[in-house]
Order: structure tokens, then sequence, then C-alpha cells
């Protein structure tokens, strides 16, 4: 058997050839990568923070004034309640077109309870109930904000689950919800392996996003009961015409696969008699009509759904650990 001998030379040659590959590579990297990002140009609120339990958010005025209404807005999954003056996210966009149209907006504030979260009734497991927690802090937030003549729902993505949960469950609360690519599907977290696949075929939902979607779903709920009670396209199906205007959109090619539960529940809403706004977007998750959005969150209110007395009507509500 003959020994394979390689000199010194042609290993030095071979090392200083790759050496130049990576750095030809890592040099093209950085020409060919973004330089920077693309910046909304506004004047960013004016902020206030606030905390009570596992409840933070920051309260947004804008420096020119605001209306008598206030924008609840529930912020995506690992975000936070930052976000509204951030100069490279859509609220600055929304804020930037409220400028240049003059208007007087709303109040915003921006709700957290952490980076990832549901608002579900108190059920059987230790991490809900905070639908619960929300609506008995409402006359606590408004302390700090003036009692409102209208309260609106923003939310996107994880938020936009979370204001049709709130705003379908809570309808006397809220005069508008604008849902935003909201994780609303057609399947639950229940359902079998042959339906889940299934729903990843139909929608072309990221597996790998779908299924994170799938355990954070499970956190909250342990059973299909207890999906259906904060499941839009079961909450719906209580609705009517004195229910809050609903604003939905949702990308064609959003890879959570949340078009075809979107489309279905503007469907469902419409059916029902709820005024409601459709805007399809061609493109992916978080694809958003600015423009629209903007003056519906600032157009002409329905009647005021207030709290009587300041105080909060909780005998619908369970109080079951």
């Amino acid at each position: 058997m003959k020994s394979v001998s390689i000199s010194i030379k042609k290993i030095k040659i071979f090392g200083v050839i790759l050496i130049l590959l990576l750095s030809i590579y890592l040099i093209w990297g950085k020409l060919t990568s973004p330089y920077g990002v693309q910046k909304v140009s506004f004047i960013p609120s004016k902020s206030e923070k606030f905390t009570k339990g596992k409840l933070s958010f920051i309260v947004y005025k804008a420096s020119t004034g605001v209306s008598e209404d206030i924008i609840y807005h529930f912020h995506g999954r690992n975000l936070d309640n930052t976000i509204w003056n951030d100069d490279t996210y859509f609220t600055s966009l929304i804020q930037s077109h409220w400028q240049k149209s003059n208007v007087k907006p709303p109040t915003v504030v921006l709700v957290s309870y952490g980076p990832e979260w549901l608002l579900t009734p108190r059920n059987t497991k230790a991490e809900s109930g905070l639908m619960d927690d929300f609506v008995v802090n409402l006359p606590f937030i408004e302390s700090k904000t003036g009692r409102p003549e209208n309260r609106i729902l923003l939310g996107e993505s994880m938020g936009g689950l979370n204001v049709l949960i709130l705003g379908l469950s809570h309808p006397e609360l809220f005069s508008k919800v604008a849902s935003l690519c909201p994780g609303v599907y057609l399947d639950s977290p229940f359902s079998g392996f042959n339906a889940i696949k299934a729903a990843l075929k139909r929608t072309g939902a990221d597996p790998k996003v779908a299924f994170g979607i799938y355990f954070m779903a499970k956190k909250y709920v342990s059973n299909e009961e207890e999906w259906n009670k904060i499941s839009p396209i079961d909450l719906i199906k209580k609705a009517n015409a004195d229910y809050p205007e609903l604003y939905l959109s949702c990308g064609l090619y959003d890879k959570y696969g949340n078009y075809e539960g979107t489309e279905a529940l503007v469907n469902m809403a419409k059916a029902k008699g709820v005024k409601t706004y459709w805007h399809p977007i061609y493109g992916g998750h978080g694809a958003t009509d600015i423009v629209s959005l903007a003056d519906f969150l600032v157009g002409d209110e329905s009647d005021s759904k207030e709290i009587p007395d300041g105080s909060i009507d909780l005998k619908n509500l369970s109080s079951k650990k």
C-alpha cells in the first residue's frame, strides 16, 4: 500500500487560497449587506410609563394635542410597549400620516404583559387570566389618561389575536377593533396531526413558525373547550350589528398562515351584521395599508362604549383559580 505524502509547500498554498476565498466571501457579504435602515420622519409622541402587577403600559400623547378617544394597542410577539415611537415601525407611519393630515389623534395606551402572551379568561392553565386582569385594570389605566369618549383596540400579529379576543368577548366596552395579520385559524391546536398538516399545506405557513404558535397556544389553554372561548372564529358566532366595527387586514403570503382564517372571520362578521372593513394585502406577515388604517382609527366614531360609573361588570368573568 502506497503512502500519500503532501509537501509543506502545498499545504501552505492551500491555506493561503482558503484564507483568500474566506476573505472575499466576508468582504462581499459586507459590501452587499444593507448599509442602514429606512426611517420615518415624524414628531414622536410624549410618553409616560406605568406598571401594576403583571401589567405594564405606556401612555402616548401627540405633542399637538389629542382627541377624547383612546387607542389600546397590543403589540406583536417578542416586541414591547416602546414601539409606538419606533421610527422604523409601522406605528411611526401612522403618526406621520396623522401629522400630515392635521388631525388630532387619540391618546394611545400601549399594553404589555411581556414578550409573549395571550389574553385568555381564567381557565385550568396557571398562565391564563390575563383578559380578566386587563378588564379589571381598565379603571386604573383610565385614571392616568382620563375617561375616553370611545375605546379603540389595535393590534398586530399576536396583538391582533389579542384585540379580537378582547373586543369580541367584551363588545360593550369598545367602539372599534383594528386587527392586523391576526393569528386566526380554522383549526385548533387540538386538531389532529393530519388536520394541522393539511392546514400548513393549504395556507403555505412556515412549519417552524406555525409550530411555535402551536406551543404558545397550548401554554394558555388546555383543551378544545378552552380554545373555543378565545378563538375569534367561535366568538364571532355570537356577534350582532351592535358589536364594535372591525378593521381586518392580512398578507396573502403570511408565513404564519393567518390569511385563510382572517378572511373567513371577515365573511362571518359581515354575515352577522358587523360593520367590517377588509384589507387583503399582496405581501407577507405584517404588511399593512397605513392610510386606511390610520383613517379608520381617527374616523367618525359610533356610540360611546363606556363603563357605567367607572366600574367593571365582572359577573360574566370566571373567578375560579
